[in-house]
């Protein structure tokens, strides 16, 4: 079993059991616990475990968000993969709603240069990338900026959002579950990615296949409001196959 494999399975075990234990991985996968911690630090480093004495906890058990800079350093080449996946969503010309996030943030970096498009945001690093494009018009929501996420949050990003109709929203996530749709720990930006879905025509999901089956504190929208789900490869047939039962073409890249 390759690392990446070994830390998938550990991550599944985790999530499952809601913690597990060095001394247990290391006997039951063949290794030694040296390469188990190994493990664990990694996972924890890629913002989806957190140590504890003797094993660790998935994140989503303790309501912890990790920081965009390290969101922004895990599975780069699945995100570039559905970023470009993304762009056969984009209208010819119109408005599109970009949410704050790092796969979102892919999507705002391969933008082609030929299309005039209004393009909403409520990120302040994605309005500084838009700015300088000419054939864009970059509007930024405003209010209060969560630092974890660096996303407006709160009336002065909700007020405009009840405003807008536009053509597409393309939408991130913290967690993903047929039962309990689209999850995010922070009530107050789950009030803001629920008015983006509200003032689209369509909503676009992309999410990386680690997503899947996790569920945070607050729920933005359920699986029939999305109407394509963009993933990658390590999505499982059969839990696309489940997500597309419950409303949304899903797409994996």
């Amino acid at each position: 079993m390759y690392a990446e494999e070994r830390q998938q399975e550990i991550l599944r075990r985790a999530r499952a059991a809601g913690r597990v234990d060095v001394v247990t991985l290391a006997a039951e996968l063949d290794v030694t616990t040296e390469t188990i911690r190994r493990d664990l630090t990694s996972l924890e480093r890629a913002g989806v475990l957190r140590r504890v004495h003797g094993g660790a906890i998935p994140v989503e058990r303790l309501g912890f968000e990790p920081a965009l800079a390290a969101r922004d350093e895990v599975m780069t080449t699945e995100k570039e993969r559905i970023a470009k996946a993304a762009l056969a969503e984009l209208p010819e010309d119109g408005s599109v709603i970009i949410d704050a996030g790092t796969t979102t943030g892919r999507l705002v970096q391969v933008l082609p240069a030929d299309r005039e498009l209004t393009v909403v945001v409520n990120s302040p690093p994605l309005a500084t990338a838009l700015a300088a494009r000419a054939n864009l018009h970059v509007i930024m929501l405003g209010g209060r900026l969560r630092g974890n996420t660096l996303a407006t949050v709160d009336d002065w990003a909700l007020r405009p959002l009840a405003h807008l109709n536009v053509d597409v929203a393309f939408m991130g996530t913290n967690g993903c579950s047929v039962a309990r749709g689209l999850t995010t720990p922070d009530p107050a930006e789950a009030a803001i990615k629920r008015a983006m879905v509200k003032a689209a025509q369509r909503s676009v999901l992309l999410a990386d296949h680690t997503k899947f089956t996790n569920t945070y504190l607050a729920t933005f929208a359920e699986l029939s409001e999305i109407d394509v789900v963009i993933s990658d490869t390590g999505l499982d047939p059969a839990l696309a196959a489940d997500l597309t039962a419950a409303g949304p073409e899903v797409i994996r890249a």
